[in-house]
């Protein structure tokens, strides 16, 4: 916490760093070296924001060759604009959107749902799904999601592994999907500024909700113990926690944990963490909610 209010950030900001899920922000990594009197790597690479995407079709080859003509800025704004006018209407098979199967409401789905609340998103610009997992704790965890996807639209999703972080990106581009997901309640863009919720047709259902609940967990939830020390003695105690931004959202987790009797509390500055914090109830949780992800299972049987 300490560390997210010092860099004016989130602290789930601070947490995917930790976790080498995303590369640190430069003026952030200054400020902790000031504050901590601890000096800076003398190894660090410093990277552009967007170091891992090609600008611009041919990027590779002008890399190799050296050579790099016109403004790629003017290039995007003309293809963009032959797209709006031309392009789209043509008859060409591969402008055509690829078919997805599209599943009626379910438990599978609703799980989805919840997995794209937690650790997914959708761009309209891109048409395009992602859901970014830690390639190392949640090897087993990725293997199930891509299936899932491709049980639930027949899409087949790549699977991309930074290499310098260990974040892994499932992504499936398709126009139709983004649509359909639309459709079932989902939103596009920055889920914090939109205060996602978890959509009207979940909640409407007790199994759906356990099954939102266990992507959303498996997602951005995590079990863990909490230490204290009183009078020389030291107490720790399980704790099973949901963090989120969203304050629609955490009612929502809330009021679902409360329905289940999993005596949920609310914690932190800014009353972002979700806790059940009575080792009976983390269990009552595992019973009834359950989860997908080999990294919580592993953890809750030790």
């Amino acid at each position: 916490m300490q560390a997210a209010r010092l860099c004016n950030l989130s602290e789930r900001t601070i947490r995917d760093w930790r976790r080498e899920k995303f590369l640190m922000k430069k003026d952030a990594m200054y400020k902790l070296s000031n504050a901590t009197n601890l000096p800076l790597p003398s190894n660090f690479e410093e990277k552009s924001d967007y170091w891992y995407v090609n600008p611009y079709p041919g990027y590779t080859i002008a890399m190799k060759s050296g050579k790099f003509g016109g403004n790629s800025e003017y290039r995007k704004q003309k293809r963009y604009e032959w797209w709006q006018n031309k392009g789209k209407f043509l008859n060409i098979p591969i402008f055509k959107r690829k078919p997805i199967r599209k599943p009626g409401k379910s438990k599978k789905l609703a799980e989805f749902i919840g997995i794209m609340l937690g650790d997914g998103g959708m761009t309209t610009y891109a048409n395009q799904i992602c859901v970014t997992l830690n390639n190392k704790d949640d090897k087993e965890y990725i293997k199930f999601v891509s299936k899932l996807i491709e049980k639930l639209f027949s899409q087949k999703p790549s699977i991309i592994n930074h290499k310098s972080a260990v974040a892994a990106k499932i992504l499936v581009s398709s126009t139709s999907l983004v649509d359909y997901l639309v459709l079932r309640g989902l939103k596009t863009g920055n889920k914090i500024k939109m205060q996602v919720d978890i959509p009207d047709w979940v909640k409407d259902n007790l199994e759906f909700e356990k099954a939102c609940m266990r992507g959303l967990m498996d997602t951005d939830g995590c079990l863990f113990w909490e230490y204290h020390k009183i009078k020389d003695k030291k107490y720790c105690y399980p704790r099973l926690s949901f963090v989120t931004a969203s304050v629609p959202l955490r009612n929502s987790v809330v009021a679902i944990l409360e329905k289940l009797n999993l005596h949920p509390k609310i914690r932190g500055e800014n009353q972002r963490y979700v806790q059940i914090e009575e080792k009976e109830k983390i269990s009552d949780y595992f019973k009834i909610v359950g989860s997908s992800n080999p990294k919580h299972l592993n953890k809750y049987y030790k």
